[in-house]
């Protein structure tokens, strides 16, 4: 049969079948035959569609920490998880560039953020202030969001916290007065002291301003004496601590800093060495033997990254996300640290200071406290810490 005999006929308003066929088929009205036909052929597009892979996206990652880092590593896996919740997942739709510097590092920094600019991803994950602006003088045109800055107004990374108004929007580390808020901390623990020296990088901290201020104005508040001590590198870090230590009843207070993040095992033994009461900004400080931590929860930020990864990755706009807040805090406690240091340790807490849990933990939803006296007079009141330079 050839095929112009197989071909259906249509005939005025009725199609029959093709010659020769077989079985039980009836001609059918043309309109009919019509209807059918064009509904199998809107279907065919839908069916191609569905069978075709999802886009896959591609999102470049700057990472301030050396590739083998426990810290780096845990705050990275924070922030996949968080976008695979959200229907993001590693090699179905989603591909990763990350790339690892560590804070001392600039070259490498500017390197790997040239690198991820040129593979042009859908957009990037920036680490924290050093990472951002290496990103920002290779690119304003991609999408950027940041985990843990400190200032992004007064580093020129956004306009204001509502509306950034460019390519980058983010989250940040941590409201200005919370290296104030650790000298209060400072003095409700070692109320003997009357001299308190902030440690800070000015090449990693170049928002150290941000922090001094609102610090030196707390000083003047409780007649402390407030010392400003920058530390270019490690060479300079036993030396700055030493001359510290000369001096009496004196306590440190390390900034929110990738430099000083990156050197949290010197800092803490030094600060151990010279019997010196410190506070430091972030938990994994008090785990290596640091006396107190106050500040964000930096694995709650990168997982809160990822939703806006999620909402550019699907249309939106970075100039209309505004910068977010940290919303997780943690007070920490080294007991051990405390009873070396000479400090009254409550009773109730004795048989803690020689187990593996030898830290005190108060976690809090809010925006860093207005009054810090608020989460100390509640983690006082709780586990029966009751000294205090205020007599409360």
């Amino acid at each position: 049969m050839n095929s112009r005999n197989a071909a259906v006929s249509c005939r005025a308003e009725v199609c029959y079948p093709p010659a020769g066929s077989k079985g039980n088929i009836r001609a059918v009205k043309r309109r009919h035959f019509i209807a059918l036909l064009g509904g199998a052929a809107a279907a065919w597009p839908t069916a191609a569609r569905a069978q075709q892979p999802e886009r896959m996206r591609r999102i470049g990652v700057l990472m301030g920490y050396p590739e083998n880092d426990l810290e780096g590593t845990a705050f990275f896996a924070a922030f996949r998880e968080g976008l695979e919740k959200l229907g993001w997942v590693e090699d179905r739709n989603t591909r990763f560039d990350a790339r690892w510097a560590t804070a001392d590092d600039a070259e490498a920094r500017q390197r790997f953020a040239k690198e991820l600019v040129a593979l042009q991803p859908d957009l990037i994950l920036s680490n924290n202030t050093p990472t951002t602006a290496a990103l920002l003088q290779q690119t304003r045109a991609i999408p950027i969001v940041f985990a843990t800055v400190s200032d992004p107004v007064g580093s020129g990374f956004v306009a204001s916290f509502p509306r950034p108004g460019g390519s980058v929007t983010g989250i940040v580390n941590m409201e200005s007065t919370m290296a104030s808020k650790g000298l209060e901390l400072l003095k409700e623990v070692a109320p003997r002291v009357n001299r308190a020296t902030i440690l800070f990088n000015p090449a990693t901290a170049t928002y150290a301003d941000y922090y001094l201020t609102p610090f030196k104005a707390a000083a003047a508040s409780l007649a402390v004496e407030a010392i400003a001590a920058p530390v270019h590198d490690t060479s300079e870090l036993e030396a700055v601590v030493a001359a510290q230590a000369r001096e009496p009843n004196t306590g440190l207070i390390v900034m929110s800093d990738s430099f000083m993040s990156g050197h949290g095992k010197e800092i803490t033994s030094l600060a151990a060495r010279y019997r010196l009461p410190t506070v430091y900004p972030f938990r994994f400080f008090t785990e290596l033997g640091g006396l107190l931590s106050y500040g964000s929860n930096r694995l709650d930020q990168f997982r809160r990254a990822a939703s806006y990864i999620d909402r550019i990755l699907k249309g939106e706009k970075p100039s209309e996300l505004p910068v977010q807040a940290p919303v997780k805090f943690e007070l920490v406690i080294n007991l051990k640290t405390a009873t070396a240091l000479g400090l009254e340790v409550p009773p109730m807490l004795n048989e803690r200071i020689h187990s593996r849990t030898a830290y005190v933990t108060l976690t809090f939803q809010k925006m860093g406290a207005p009054n810090l006296r608020t989460p100390w007079t509640f983690f006082r009141k709780a586990v029966g810490w009751n000294h205090s330079p205020h007599g409360t």
